[in-house]
Formats: structure tokens, sequence, C-alpha cells
């Protein structure tokens, strides 16, 4: 069973700043788009962000500029830079590899003041 770990998350006030890291088996991080997604109460998950094998971010248009995927292949690990956070970017932060084939537990992100 593949597993992805995720840490970071918690709550925020709006404005703030937030990292989440996710942790991947090296056989599955080394050929895989590495993604994050988002699911908020009574909404369909959304793609967040993508990075590629060889690094090439993708985002989703709500989140250019605030967010930045990035990756660290000595440690399997991609990571999520999430600022100028807003109320709507509370939700569950999932991990995702291979496209969507695995995906971890999720982390709980709350923007509130």
């Amino acid at each position: 069973q593949v597993r992805l770990v995720e840490s970071g998350g918690g709550l925020v006030q709006p404005g703030g700043s937030l990292s989440l890291s996710c942790v991947a088996p090296a056989d599955i991080f080394a050929i895989s788009i590495m993604g994050w997604y988002r699911q908020a109460p009574g909404k369909e998950r959304e793609l967040v962000a993508t990075i590629t094998i060889g690094g090439r971010p993708d985002y989703a248009d709500f989140v250019k500029g605030r967010f930045t995927i990035s990756k660290d292949n000595a440690k399997n690990t991609v990571n999520l830079q999430m600022n100028s956070l807003k109320p709507e970017d509370t939700a569950v932060y999932f991990c995702a590899a291979l496209g969507t084939r695995y995906w971890g537990q999720g982390t709980q992100v709350t923007v509130s003041s």
C-alpha cells in the first residue's frame, strides 16, 4: 500500500502563511507528477497545484501569485507554501501522486480571524 504522509496545516489569520509537506515513497516520487488538492465542506475536491518530475509547477488560477509548490528530490518531499491566505482557502488539503492514483490522508487548513 502506497502511503503519502502529509504535515503542516492548522489555523491562521487572513493574510497569514502556512506550509504543507508531503513525503512519498521514493519509487513513487521518482516517477510521479505530484500534486496538492483541496476540498472545502460541501464542495468537490479541486486541484490546487502540481509539479512535474522535472520540477515544472502549475497552479490553479485562484492560488497563482500566492501559493508556491516545490519539491525536494533528496527527501522525496513535495511542499506547498501558502501566503496571503484567505478565508476561502479553508479546506482539507490532500497530497496526490501518480496523478490522482495515490492520496494522502489530508490536512486541515483553516483561515479565520
